[in-house]
């Protein structure tokens, strides 16, 4: 299945409010895709990763960023764009915001998932009916709702349940690299620079799956959506309401008022 096909199943499935994107780490020597809009050298400015994200999933632009393009230290950190110094494993960049404690602040540096120096050349991140290149993993935003249902669709031919971690920091971690690394789906909960940078709603959640998985996705959507679990999502309707006691009291009237 290709990414234009998936995104009309995505579309059709989920009616989200902005572009699902596909995503694709680039090797060492792999040049940026012909649509790729640069940063610094094309808008004159550096960006964070969700800030990059949030352009192309609400532009339909297809990003392309390296080190060179990013502002947030963290993010060149865990991608690999930069050393990551005793400085920086020390803890101190969350001790006294995210953390109590050096010590605890350095667990959050370790439990996020990275790239080694130079293992990625950058970035290609662009709406799935758009984009130029085969993507490594696919990302859309929506609310709880919508999240659930790419949940249903993954686990609609194995059940049981799908693992996700959460530390409310670093999401493009979450994102790009834990997705890519585990090959698993992931809920992602937008960190706290996503909704400052990427402007992404308090309404709003994002999930992640290996493009590899597109045709079981789609099947799992399908699959669920016959078997009654749709979005939006349908609510109970067939039911008498109740009215204040001043409503009875008419409705008493006009019975008492019928021809006997």
């Amino acid at each position: 299945m290709d990414a234009t096909t998936l995104n009309t199943h995505l579309e059709k499935h989920l009616r989200v409010a902005t572009y699902p994107l596909g995503i694709r780490p680039l090797r060492p020597g792999e040049p940026f895709p012909r649509k790729a809009r640069r940063p610094l050298a094309q808008m004159g400015v550096k960006v964070a990763i969700c800030q990059a994200l949030g352009l192309a999933r609400r532009y339909g632009w297809t990003m392309g960023f390296s080190g060179e393009d990013l502002s947030c230290p963290v993010a060149r950190a865990v991608f690999g764009f930069e050393e990551r110094n005793e400085y920086y494993t020390s803890g101190t960049l969350a001790d006294g915001m995210y953390a109590s404690c050096q010590e605890a602040g350095a667990r959050f540096e370790g439990a996020l998932a990275t790239y080694e120096r130079g293992e990625i050349a950058g970035i290609a991140a662009g709406p799935l009916d758009r984009i130029d290149f085969e993507p490594e993993t696919v990302l859309v935003y929506g609310n709880s709702a919508q999240v659930m249902r790419l949940l249903n669709a993954c686990l609609f031919e194995k059940g049981g349940a799908l693992r996700s971690e959460f530390s409310g920091r670093g999401d493009c971690s979450d994102i790009v690299i834990r997705t890519g690394k585990t090959s698993e789906p992931q809920v992602i909960l937008p960190c706290y620079g996503d909704r400052v940078f990427g402007m992404t709603g308090d309404d709003e959640m994002a999930f992640t799956f290996p493009f590899r998985m597109a045709e079981q996705v789609v099947k799992g959507l399908a699959g669920t959506h016959a078997g009654g679990v749709r979005y939006p999502i349908p609510v109970f309707l067939r039911y008498q309401a109740e009215f204040p006691k001043s409503y009875q009291e008419l409705e008493k009237l006009w019975e008492q008022e019928k021809p006997g």
